[in-house]
């Protein structure tokens, strides 16, 4: 069983920074790909960005230029550095840990709130 625990959210000016932070347990954090996702208000979870085993990156469209995923496997942790936040990338964020496309984890999700 893994265990994700993510940390770094709270509350946020528009055009502020927040570097999130999610620490995988046991010892298939470096061969599995890593997801930040994120849930608002009234709408479906979205994928935010996604980095593989191999450190390949993509992103949703609406973070492109201002969101960086990264990864530590040393340290089994996942970073999510989001700069130039904006009041509709309010949500609660998670974080995914994929083994195989039938197998994952999840967080529970850290807060995310960006205030006008």
């Amino acid at each position: 069983q893994v265990q994700l625990v993510e940390s770094g959210g709270g509350l946020v000016q528009a055009g502020g920074s927040l570097t999130l932070s999610c620490v995988a347990s046991g010892n298939i954090f470096s061969i599995s790909a890593m997801g930040w996702y994120r849930q608002a208000p009234g709408k479906q979870r979205e994928l935010v960005a996604a980095i593989t085993s191999d450190g390949s990156t993509n992103y949703a469209d609406s973070v492109k230029g201002r969101f960086t995923i990264s990864r530590e496997n040393a340290k089994n942790t996942v970073y999510l550095q989001m700069n130039s936040l904006k009041p509709e990338d309010t949500a609660v964020y998670s974080c995914n840990l994929r083994l195989t496309d039938y197998i994952s984890w999840w967080g529970q999700g850290t807060q995310v709130t960006v205030s006008s």
